[in-house]
């Protein structure tokens, strides 16, 4: 910072201003650095968490290969939701019982949830 660092107490209206080469100053940045370093990494990660979140995330048995797989065969959720059980059980790493179960979940979990509108960002068409 070209300015002085301006240091406020509670209950002071002024702010206290010590000189660049204080070791009491140097310490506050570092505290300042240290936690600022931290919040950042701590909502980068939440935030990343966020961005690859779906509704196959919420079914029991459902771990990233078979997210993987299932998003690989049918494209997106909805291909998933419009896929047959023949043809989730037909996916690998999946059986019928899974099928059923991600048919159940993703029936549920997309007729409970508000419609989500497109982004303007987006081009046209299913993602």
């Amino acid at each position: 910072a070209k300015e002085n660092e301006e240091i406020f107490i509670p209950q002071k209206t002024e702010p206290i201003i010590l000189p660049r080469s204080s070791p009491g100053l140097q310490l506050l940045q570092r505290l300042r650095d240290e936690a600022h370093r931290f919040a950042l990494g701590y909502h980068r990660k939440i935030r990343k968490r966020e961005t690859f979140t779906s509704a196959l995330d919420t079914i029991p048995g459902i771990g990233p290969r078979r997210k993987r797989a299932l998003l690989k065969q049918f494209g997106s959720v909805q291909g998933i939701r419009k896929a047959s059980e023949e043809e989730l059980a037909a996916t690998k790493g999946m059986n019928q019982s899974l099928a059923k179960k991600v048919k159940e979940y993703l029936g549920d979990y997309l007729s409970t949830s508000p419609p989500v509108s497109p982004s303007p960002y987006q081009g046209e068409g299913e993602v």
